[in-house]
């Protein structure tokens, strides 16, 4: 993701600082000494410096720009230091949450006007006044942080869709192969494990047939039952089944496979994730059983440890054997190692499923398989921290916040004038404080956090009138009144990019509404209190009018940066969708392919030699499993030479909704669909065609929630159910779904935090209307 090249901000301001000292100082005719020229220089060229490479060390830059500010704030005059003590700690503030973690962001700004305070009070004592300095830095630095959160958050939902996009588009390409490599591979089991041992047994029993009779009953037998197999095997092949209720876990699978081994008196042991089914679970449990098939190969008993970890980002599968016993074969072929077949089966297993492998022997002799495979999503992720990492950086903060007391502590100052007068800043910083503590916890809780926010408002009039505050009246609210616009635009944001019409969400409607009564109220009480000759009614108007526009302009912005954000969403969806369609029906154009040579020669012929052989010839049935053991190998070979796209796709059906589940989960989603036995193998053409696009649809509607597809019939009527699909209920959506099923006579069930249900009649209703009328 490109960013905005922001590098001339610090040469910015270094601009304005010159405009506001020395610049102001200049107009007035008061000509600075050479000195403080040069203390100003010496601060303010290693701080634009440190500001132009503040990515790269963003606390540190934070800290060089808080302490060289402080140091250079003695000497030199007011002024000299504001811009880069306020607008330049803002910024290295506000990259500090755009880059680090949400911990060390906060840490941050509550140790700066911390420390800014100390420096202050160490300088000058603690003084009258009102205050509101201390207020309007602890509320540049909240906001700066605020926002820096809120950019990191932003960057890496980007980040994840445009992962998201990248993955789609290479499994756009890779499905059809994929589908292809996985049906020769089912082809070639059938043909080297079942139809090979129905020519050699049958032509074995042919030959002994005059010496040992009875083994022509045994092959015939065989021969049959094999056939049956195949021709099962072969159905599979062609439709496997999307459900994944009878199958065993990708987790099951490879606890089976370590046991498996260790019947074989190989130790072997493991830590095992569970995987969610999909090209990430197939390839692992494919690297694990070829590495452990070439430790029992070629180390047989050495003690071996099988690591499946899934995670955020990332999946690793690691397979480590230790030394050879005394005696066994030569490791350094172990784990797949060299350059055999086993090495590139192993890499290129890892290839398809979007990760890479190594492979290497260990420091004690033995050999080690490595492999990174996809994880649950490509956003990035905050990596864990250990807890004396963080307590370090809350002793470093507060030794940090807490240094310039030092020599206030050390030296009696009588000079500075104390006083025990609760000012209007340190209310309005805690007022402050507590605002930013409810807009942290907005996301979470935004109807507590909004609570909070107007019940905060009213406050700000008390506390100027306990702090005896004389500056500017309205002040005050309007800096209350900032927060609450913020968490307005951010609620009003997230209502309208997740479809919902802004006029007609009555509760966000009324939350505006409390919010422009609640700030009106308390600026008019802080206007009235101070004293005016303007009389109430003209004021109440007045501030109320002013509230209400702010709060206006506050949520048109939300609105448009919640539709922008809609628009994004939805351009990123229609990609999906498209990759997602075009790489199931060129898989479901290859199946096809395939599947009709397997219907005119192999199964043709296996039903065939099934015929012979419960007939009882021998000599037929052995001819015909010749015959299929041929047509098998020829598909093969016509397979791997052919692997052009064809012209013409044919649309895909029910049956192609596991290449559609494995094109989803390539992009991060898990996907499950069930299909009860109700359901028939065969369905009316038009009914299989609208049940596969409106699980296409619904699967397309976006989120990052699993769903769940269920399929059920009664008879008369297919079922489609779907759950985890939050924007199910979206009008558009609706419309869609209701313009495939109308055809049909089908209805549509949609709420909006539940399932969307479609009911398909297998007849058209004209028909059973017609056929109501014949009875």
């Amino acid at each position: 993701m490109k960013r905005t090249d922001d590098r001339l901000i610090p040469v910015l301001l270094i601009c304005v600082q010159a405009l506001v000292w020395p610049g102001a100082a200049l107009v007035r005719g008061s000509v600075p000494s050479a000195s403080d020229l040069l203390v100003a220089a010496l601060v303010a060229g290693p701080l634009t410096a440190a500001l132009a490479l503040r990515r790269a060390r963003p606390v540190t830059t934070l800290v060089l720009v808080a302490v060289a500010c402080g140091l250079g704030a003695g000497p030199l005059p007011t002024g000299a230091v504001a811009v880069f003590g306020t607008a330049g700690a803002a910024l290295a503030l506000f990259t500090v949450a755009s880059e680090r973690d949400t911990f060390t962001a906060v840490l941050c700004v509550v140790a700066l006007p911390f420390w800014q305070l100390t420096q202050d009070v160490t300088l000058h004592g603690l003084r009258d006044g009102d205050g509101l300095g201390v207020a309007l830095t602890a509320l540049l630095y909240g906001a700066a942080c605020g926002g820096g959160l809120v950019a990191r958050r932003v960057r890496r939902a980007r980040q994840a869709a445009e992962g998201a996009l990248r993955r789609a588009e290479a499994e756009r390409h890779r499905l059809p192969a994929a589908e292809r490599r996985r049906m020769e591979r089912e082809l070639h089991d059938v043909s080297a494990h079942h139809l090979t041992a129905v020519v050699v047994t049958a032509g074995a029993a042919l030959g002994l047939r005059e010496r040992r009779p009875e083994l022509a009953q045994e092959a015939l037998r065989f021969a049959a039952e094999t056939g049956r197999e195949v021709t099962r095997a072969l159905g599979a092949v062609r439709a496997p089944t999307p459900s994944r209720e009878e199958l065993p876990t990708p987790e099951e699978r490879l606890l089976a496979l370590v046991a498996g081994f260790r019947r074989l008196d190989q130790p072997v042991d493991c830590e095992i994730d569970p995987l969610p089914d999909g090209i990430v679970a197939d390839a692992a449990y494919g690297i694990v059983r070829e590495a452990l098939t070439n430790v029992a190969r070629h180390a047989p008993g050495a003690r071996t440890a099988v690591l499946c970890r899934y995670g955020d980002t990332r999946t690793d599968v690691v397979v480590t054997s230790a030394a050879p016993p005394a005696g066994a074969a030569a490791h350094a072929a172990g784990l797949g190692g060299g350059r055999g077949r086993g090495q590139g089966f192993l890499r290129s297993r890892a290839r398809e499923a979007g990760g890479t492998l190594s492979t290497g022997p260990t420091a004690d002799g033995g050999w080690e398989v490595r492999a990174a495979l996809p994880g649950r999503s490509s956003a990035p992720v905050e990596g864990s921290v250990p807890r004396g990492y963080r307590l370090a950086q809350v002793v470093a903060a507060l030794g940090l916040s807490l240094q310039p007391l030092l020599p206030a502590l050390v030296i009696r100052a009588d000079t500075a004038s104390y006083t025990s007068h609760i000012t209007a800043g340190a209310l309005f910083a805690l007022l402050a404080a507590a605002q930013a503590v409810a807009l942290l916890w907005l996301r979470r809780t935004p109807r507590l956090a909004l609570a909070a926010l107007l019940a905060l408002a009213p406050l700000w009039p008390v506390a100027m009138a306990l702090g005896d505050y004389t500056g500017p009246v309205l002040l005050p609210p309007a800096l209350s009144m900032l927060a609450t616009c913020a968490a307005l635009a951010a609620r009003v944001e997230r209502r309208v990019g997740d479809s919902v019409a802004l006029f007609g969400d009555r509760p966000l409607l009324a939350v505006v509404l409390a919010a422009v009564v609640v700030h009106a109220g308390a600026a008019t009480g802080a206007v009235l209190d101070r004293g005016t000759a303007v009389p109430g009614w003209a004021v109440a108007a007045g501030v109320t009018a002013g509230v209400l526009a702010v709060a206006g302009a506050a949520v048109g912005a939300g609105a448009r940066r919640g539709r922008r954000d809609r628009a994004d969403r939805g351009a990123r969806e229609e990609r999906l969708a498209a990759w997602t369609g075009e790489a199931v029906r060129d898989a479901w154009a290859e199946r096809r392919r395939i599947a009709a040579g397997l219907e005119t020669t192999v199964l043709a012929r296996t039903a065939g030699m099934v015929a012979e052989a419960e007939a009882g010839r021998l000599d037929s049935t052995v001819g015909r499993a010749r015959e299929a053991l041929a047509a098998m190998r020829a598909l093969l070979d016509a397979v791997r030479e052919d692997e052009t796209a064809p012209e013409l796709r044919p649309q895909p059906t029910l049956q192609a909704l596991d290449l559609l589940a494995a094109q989803c989960r390539a992009t991060g989603r898990d996907i499950e669909i069930r299909l009860t036995d109700r359901v028939p193998d065969r369905l009316p053409t038009a009914v299989d065609l609208t049940a596969y696009h409106a699980a296409e649809t619904l699967l397309a509607a976006g989120g990052e929630d699993p769903a769940l597809l269920e399929l059920d019939a009664d008879g008369t009527t297919l079922t489609l159910t779907a759950t985890g699909v939050p924007l199910g209920a979206r009008p558009a959506l609706r419309e869609r779904l209701t313009a495939r099923i109308a055809a049909l006579g089908g209805t549509l069930t949609t709420e909006a935090p539940g399932p969307v249900g479609l009911r398909l009649p297998f007849a058209p209703v004209a028909e059973q209307g017609e056929e109501k009328r014949e009875r």
